[in-house]
């Protein structure tokens, strides 16, 4: 009687599971690109930096040698205690379209990313900003024109796609792609069936008059992360958000290197999402409810051998579906190979999501440097 429960249980789970894969992820992963115009926009450049002297060295010229005609970069120091303020202040007088704002520790703001972003927004000059991090950079020399091809009077808002450089042999970096890939699946869809609820800072694009129409950050203020994602779970809606992901609009960042240093980037970064709006919290708690209790479920009925041409039979069915819904979105986002190693890196992360959960209820994470 109880096998036969959670038999039922099971085929429920897989079910719940064939609504994601095929029917909300489906909407990105099989959906058609939407085409847009490069436009002459003149954008602001936003990058927040904090003791990143030596990813600025790497990474800024891929900003200042874009393909536009009208942009500045807003380079932003907040209170670093390395060269970075330096190396601001130097690329401030070579180069015309460079705007440096330097933030002092303010005690009542102290180390909060989202104080200084503020500061570099109201001294863009341009209504048109795009943001992303110091270690990031981008793909190439057209990331703005692509990103302006999105903009429209009613696109205000532009989720684009932040990746991570491949690294040969090394399987924390497959799971540290799958899961980007995952994640910006999941935000690519829920944005085109109308309830975007993220974005990621690496790449992201909005008009200045969405940041005032929430007041900024001001309602998140005191939360250390969710400069991006809880400003998009607050300003975003059906009608002024766009999404982007043409291989020239990527951005890229080095991948963590260690499992350990991988987790506590996951852990600031989960710390965010039980200040989402009630449906986002409860959209993405099913989906993890439903793969968590696959796994188990499956477990169980196999080890007691229960209907198992039935059990396998689902087993298959629900593998299929989703390697096919995912394999999908990873063509559209260049992470192709990571899907060879779907099964076993989906584990990996079901236990890594449960640490995190656990180990972020013992103590919280330290956010911006």
């Amino acid at each position: 009687m109880i096998l036969t429960i959670l038999l039922i249980a099971f085929a429920v789970i897989v079910f719940i599971q064939f609504i994601y894969y095929l029917f909300i992820f489906g909407k990105f992963s099989f959906g058609k690109k939407t085409e847009g115009t490069p436009k002459r926009l003149p954008i602001s450049i936003i990058v927040c930096a904090k003791n990143e002297e030596e990813n600025i060295k790497k990474y800024f010229q891929t900003l200042v040698t874009q393909n536009y005609p009208d942009y500045e970069i807003v380079l932003i120091d907040d209170a670093s205690s390395d060269e970075t303020l330096e190396l601001f202040e130097s690329y401030e007088k070579q180069y015309a379209n460079i705007k440096l704002v330097k933030v002092q520790n303010n005690e009542a703001f102290w180390g909060n990313k989202k104080f200084a972003l503020t500061l570099g927004i109201k001294a863009a000059k341009n209504e048109y900003l795009v943001f992303t991090d110091a270690d990031c950079y981008p793909a190439s020399n057209d990331w703005l024109l692509q990103i302006s091809t999105q903009f429209t009077k009613e696109k205000t808002i532009v989720l684009g796609y932040g990746a991570y450089e491949k690294v040969k042999n090394s399987f924390l970096n497959k799971i540290i792609r799958f899961e980007t890939m995952l994640t910006a699946t999941q935000y690519f869809s829920w944005a085109k069936i109308g309830k975007p609820y993220m974005g990621v800072g690496r790449n992201l694009a909005y008009k200045k008059e969405e940041f005032f129409n929430v007041r900024g950050f001001m309602d998140h203020m005191k939360i250390r992360s969710g400069d991006d994602d809880l400003f998009i779970n607050q300003a975003a809606t059906k009608k002024n958000t766009a999404i982007l992901y043409t291989p020239e609009s990527f951005t890229f960042s080095e991948p963590k290197t260690t499992f350990s240093s991988w987790v506590y980037q996951k852990r600031r970064h989960a710390t965010t999402a039980k200040f989402y709006k009630g449906f986002d919290k409860f959209q993405l708690g099913l989906f993890f409810f439903s793969q968590f209790w696959f796994l188990v479920l499956a477990i169980i009925l196999l080890a007691f051998q229960f209907q198992w041409m039935i059990v396998t039979g689902i087993i298959v069915f629900r593998y299929l579906f989703s390697w096919i819904s995912l394999g999908y979105a990873a063509g559209k986002l260049k992470e192709k190979d990571v899907m060879y190693w779907y099964p076993i890196i989906e584990i990996v992360l079901i236990f890594t999501q449960l640490s995190v959960f656990f180990r972020n209820l013992i103590s919280k994470p330290v956010h911006w440097k």
